[in-house]
């Protein structure tokens, strides 16, 4: 691994942003991969609590979604017009098309896919999911699988997060992520 991450480092021209389902795994393995490069990483749900001053749960509830997903463009934006970083995003942030051609067009998108059962088991772990606050969490899932999977898969890199440890899905991206590279050089 340590060879496919110093081709990585020596090629990375342009951010990396995670996208995919809250349970995904898009902050610990972003962190890591973060971590393994020697860049920052960003975690852009935390950025929008701090510019808000509020969790995403309280925008949520007092200033509804539209509202949300308006800073949170605003702050990808400017986490994007930065240094090259690992940036991992919010599951619904490309379902705006303001957003979505924002990430794709300037980043290297990596869509971290997920079976249901390992995000329903991930998820149940707290509640702070405002989206699974109000019915079945299957159910709930089944349906932004259906409406998200097609626009997450605008992601230049697809990888497959497990039940696994999570070095093992980092070492996969890595890889995947040095094929990609080694492909467009």
């Amino acid at each position: 691994m340590t060879t496919d991450l110093e081709f990585i480092k020596s090629r990375l021209s342009k951010p990396v942003v995670i996208i995919g389902l809250m349970g995904a795994g898009k902050t610990k393995i972003g962190a890591l991969l973060a971590s393994a490069l020697e860049i920052p990483f960003v975690d852009s749900d935390q950025e929008i609590e701090k510019a808000a001053g509020l969790s995403v749960a309280e925008i949520f509830e007092k200033h509804g979604e539209g509202n949300f997903r308006d800073l949170e463009r605003r702050v990808l934006l400017r986490l994007l017009s930065d240094d090259i970083k690992v940036i991992a995003t919010g599951g619904g942030a490309v379902m705006n098309n303001e957003t979505a051609d924002l990430v794709f067009g300037n980043s290297l998108s990596i869509w971290l896919r997920a079976d249901i059962d390992v995000l329903i088991e991930r998820t149940g772990r707290n509640d702070k999911r405002p989206l699974l606050k109000n019915g079945d969490p299957r159910e709930i899932f089944e349906n932004l699988i259906k409406k998200r999977y097609p626009t997450y898969a605008r992601a230049t890199l697809t990888v497959d997060s497990t039940s696994a440890e999570k070095e093992v899905t980092l070492q996969k991206l890595v890889k995947t992520l040095a094929e990609h590279l080694q492909k467009t050089a």
